[in-house]
């Protein structure tokens, strides 16, 4: 009996969620309401704009594996399509865990969630969590037939923690270890495990190589979570924003930026690249600007644009690094 109706109310809710493609801050006005199809509704619960930091690992240990002679283009390729189905998994789930434990509220400052919003019913939410895990772990099937059992536990526990993120019993982005599972399996795991693949062994340049990799995407997680302090807070979520309070994150944000901007200078001082590995230093204004944004803005919706800016700062300054490492 329900049925019927739940879908005259997902069709509404398309009629009034508004085009956010450029603001992506929510509701606004009745009168920018536009009708949102499936096909665009599956878009924004993919978050596209999240998709280069599933990159951006692939890129550098496949960038170190071509320096060092040992690149291999198939298991490159499959390391980047399982890195990116990983991501979109994690969009889904976090989505669906998020509305499910009454996290997403109206009010709240990032851009539409499509279950909050009923844009997609929780049923076909699941059924694309399970599809798109399902597919990633067919990639990954094809990647421990390459690397062995150390590719299996990293495909396991990356699978598992995607989930785990916002879901199961002990929600790890809801109790302060988001931070560091993101930088460990952002970082440490995807440019090593991308590297390993090609080249049957991880070195220490490659476990250097991962560190900024790794605090650039975690600092694009602690201005979402900055962002959503309140709104967090309100509902119980206790992300590490929330526990360290606001001039903690900010600090933590610089600090990020400074270790990321520091470790192609201990590769060169090291000996272990030439001055070309100095390449990312090229975005260090785009960085300035991004700190400068966060210490200056008191309101959630501005740091959206930070947000952006930090995305965009993390290829940037990735496909520089991974140049560098070339030469």
């Amino acid at each position: 009996m329900l049925r019927p109706y739940s879908r005259t109310m997902r069709r509404l809710n398309r009629q009034l969620v508004l085009l956010e493609v450029r603001a992506g801050v929510g509701v606004r006005s009745m009168t920018q309401a536009v009708e949102i199809t499936p096909l665009r509704a599956w878009t924004m619960a993919i978050r596209p704009k999240t998709l280069p930091a599933a990159m951006s690992p692939v890129v550098v240990g496949s960038a170190l594996a071509l320096a060092d002679g040992v690149f291999s283009l198939v298991p490159a390729l499959a390391a980047l399509v399982g890195a990116l189905l990983i991501q979109i998994g994690t969009n889904l789930a976090n989505d669906y865990f998020d509305y499910v434990k009454g996290t997403d509220v109206a009010g709240r400052l990032g851009p539409t969630r499509v279950a909050q919003s009923g844009l997609i019913s929780l049923r076909d939410l699941r059924a694309g969590i399970i599809v798109t895990f399902l597919l990633a772990s067919l990639v990954g099937l094809y990647l421990v037939s390459v690397g062995g059992w150390p590719i299996l536990i990293v495909g396991i526990a990356s699978l598992l923690s995607a989930v785990a993120y916002t879901g199961g019993p002990f929600p790890i982005g809801y109790h302060g270890l988001g931070d560091l599972f993101v930088f460990l399996f952002f970082g440490l795991a995807a440019v090593c495990g991308t590297y390993y693949i090609q080249a049957l062994t991880i070195t220490t340049q490659a476990t250097v190589a991962a560190v900024p990799i790794g605090a650039l995407t975690v600092a694009i997680l602690v201005v979402n979570n900055l962002r959503d302090i309140e709104t967090d807070r309100q509902t119980g979520k206790r992300t590490l924003a929330v526990i360290m309070g606001t001039r903690a994150t900010r600090l933590e944000y610089a600090l990020l930026l400074l270790v990321a901007y520091a470790t192609p200078l201990v590769l060169w001082l090291a000996r272990w690249s030439p001055a070309w590995i100095l390449l990312p230093w090229v975005t260090l204004p785009l960085a300035l600007r991004q700190v400068r944004t966060l210490y200056l803005t008191r309101e959630g919706p501005p740091l959206n644009q930070a947000l952006a800016g930090t995305a965009n700062l993390d290829l940037a300054f990735s496909l520089l690094f991974a140049l560098g490492l070339l030469f």
